[in-house]
């Protein structure tokens, strides 16, 4: 990679190894992944000895594993938290995606680390803060639009990382007490119950209902695939792509489709690089719509205009929407009719908008032609549009092995006396010369031997290489044996070498007299530990509410539980701002699920709402 060029990362999600090592085959740059506690992910833990094996097989690419340590932590398990950091330290792990900033007063080896989005990174007060920490990455929060993304990158040296594909939380990520007030299941702990996914009656304030079982809270996936270039070109340098928990073949799918776009990208620009070497070839077209999704926004990455049209919720099913097919044409029993070009085969999942204005799914047990025979009887009609939530063929194909990567290497074959020396480079930098001595000097050929021995040494199926250049110097006859001693020795004297001259990145230090933007600290700040409360004491905040799931009492806070940038009145086209619009929706209005009952409050001076609690 040329000094002036800029390194593009693709950051894939890993749940468990095998899911790690698909995501490098598939073209990732990175992936991270949980360790064995003290992730963000309380139900994705690995232990140290398969963190080990991924680390081992990203690095043959120049690709980098972290670890997210991302949970707030309790004073009692510091000494855990800083014994399994040395593990992944010397498991290999290149950096730590955190959260609290006790981390940063534990006696750590000098890894490298990365401000976790659950750090709410929106300001550029906050990016410049946390740099002077010495993170070495910047998560930024998925709210932030292209504008507030480039003011931070102009503000700050360190890589910003973006989020580019997956599920959004509605609320600014860290700062969603809701599950810990409502279950006592912290989010910030790796346990959230997701609240937002449930449906909800929308009622005024006398119990009348406006809406009735909708999932009002529960937004579509982030797709930015198509906001790439504007993404770089605004600052960030690292794509993360959301879904830790997610299976296989939503990581292969999704990986190689991004890998393909960026790619496009960087291929196009002198001043853009990949971060991390080899070539991946699939054996399938990728396709965002084929893998799990509440269908796509992309958020407020193009800023918000409540007039626009874009809508940002999957107000009917949290559950995935799929690929749309098109509509039915004719209903009668479990046999329909289904007006559409795509392909359907017998297995495939299906979905439909019913009566009520849910989805409601079915499985295909036989196609003939347009006719589709169901499993069984399900209430869809004439008109109703149909979604391929589940592809049976693409699914099939996903199973199986469905990518590789190879390092390009370049071959250079001489003999000196009786000796036969090969020569190889590779497209990382590694360089290795290996020489055999045969008994007695090679024999000039009495034919050509260029070809055949080419053939020879381009036999790499087994490795993680692919010939690119082969020079032959000199036409003598050497055993096709020596040849495949001789390959195979050099091989593996370059993978030594390029183990040995592999680097991370280092923990950078922190600048002492740094002051954090904000005097004071309310519980949504997270800070459970004596030593984070230190740590904001030293940057000159004044005062410090503890972290919610620090509190004595189980009565139900007051403030509001959750704070987003997404706004109920503004999907349902009732935005306060909009003279035409505000009266369509009374105010306040209220969440109702069970027992549970929600306050739903606008600030539109910071054009933000604000869920509280009003019973349990």
């Amino acid at each position: 990679m040329h000094s002036k060029q800029r390194p593009i990362e693709l950051l894939a999600p890993a749940k468990n190894e095998e899911i790690g090592i698909e995501a490098i085959k598939h073209g990732a740059d990175a992936v991270y992944i949980g360790a064995s506690a003290f992730g963000a992910r309380s139900q994705a833990g690995n232990d140290i000895q398969s963190i080990k094996r991924l680390v081992d097989f990203a690095h043959q690419y120049e690709a980098r594993i972290y670890c997210t340590v991302n949970t707030i932590v309790y004073d009692h398990e510091l000494k855990a938290v800083e014994a399994m950091i040395h593990d992944l330290y010397n498991a290999g792990v290149d950096a730590l995606i955190v959260q609290d900033m006790a981390l940063l007063r534990l006696d750590l080896p000098p890894i490298a680390l990365h401000a976790s989005t659950q750090c709410d990174m929106r300001t550029v007060e906050k990016a410049q803060f946390l740099e002077q920490m010495g993170f070495a990455q910047l998560v930024l929060a998925r709210e932030l639009s292209l504008e507030e993304i480039k003011s931070i990158s102009t503000s700050v040296k360190v890589p910003l990382e973006g989020f580019c594909h997956g599920a959004l939380c509605v609320s600014y990520s860290g700062r969603c007490q809701i599950s810990e007030a409502l279950k006592h299941r912290s989010a910030n702990r790796g346990e959230c119950a997701q609240f937002c996914r449930l449906s909800y009656d929308l009622e005024d304030s006398d119990g009348h209902k406006l809406m009735k079982s909708k999932h009002l809270l529960s937004l579509r996936d982030l797709n930015a695939s198509d906001r790439l270039r504007s993404m770089i070109d605004a600052g960030i340098s690292s794509f993360k792509i959301e879904g830790r928990l997610k299976d296989v073949e939503y990581v292969k799918n999704v990986v190689a489709y991004y890998r393909q776009a960026l790619d496009h990208i960087i291929a196009s620009s002198d001043n853009l690089a990949r971060s991390s070497a080899g070539t991946s070839t699939f054996t399938f077209t990728p396709s965002l719509s084929k893998s799990f999704n509440r269908s796509f926004t992309h958020y407020f990455i193009d800023g918000r205009n409540p007039k626009n049209g874009t809508k940002m919720a999957s107000i009917h099913t949290p559950k995935s929407q799929g690929e749309y097919l098109g509509k039915v044409s004719r209903a009668s029993g479990n046999v329909i009719t289904l007006d559409t070009a795509s392909t359907i085969v017998n297995g495939d999942g299906l979905s439909f908008l019913d009566a009520s204005g849910n989805y409601d799914g079915f499985r295909v047990n036989r196609v003939d032609g347009k006719r589709l025979i169901l499993k069984e009887k399900c209430d869809i009609k004439a008109g109703d549009k149909v979604y391929k939530t589940f592809d049976k063929e693409f699914n099939d194909i996903l199973a199986k092995p469905s990518a590789e990567r190879k390092i390009a290497v370049d071959f250079t074959l001489w003999t000196t006396g009786n000796m036969v020396c090969l020569k190889a480079n590779d497209e990382r930098g590694a360089m290795a010369v290996h020489t055999i001595t045969l008994d007695s000097e090679p024999q000039v050929a009495k034919q050509p031997q260029s070809e055949r021995q080419r053939q020879v040494l381009s036999k790499l199926g087994n490795t993680i290489f692919t010939l690119r250049n082969c020079d032959i110097m000199g036409d003598y006859f050497i055993p096709a044996s020596t040849l495949t001693q001789l390959r195979r020795e050099t091989l593996e004297m370059l993978e030594r070498a390029h183990k040995n001259s592999y680097c991370r990145d280092l923990r950078r230090p922190e600048d002492k007299n740094a002051m954090f933007p904000y005097q004071d600290l309310a519980s949504a700040d997270n800070v459970a530990n004596q030593l984070a409360h230190q740590f904001y004491l030293d940057h000159g905040v004044a005062s410090i509410e503890p972290a919610l799931e620090c509190r004595k009492s189980n009565e139900i806070p007051s403030h509001p539980v959750m704070t987003t940038r997404y706004c109920l009145r503004r999907e349902l086209g009732a935005c306060l701002k909009d003279r035409d619009s505000r009266n369509k929706l009374p105010v306040p209005l209220l969440l109702r699920n069970g027992k549970t009952l929600l306050r739903v409050d606008c600030d539109c001076n910071q054009c933000e709402m604000k869920i509280s609690i009003v019973q349990a």
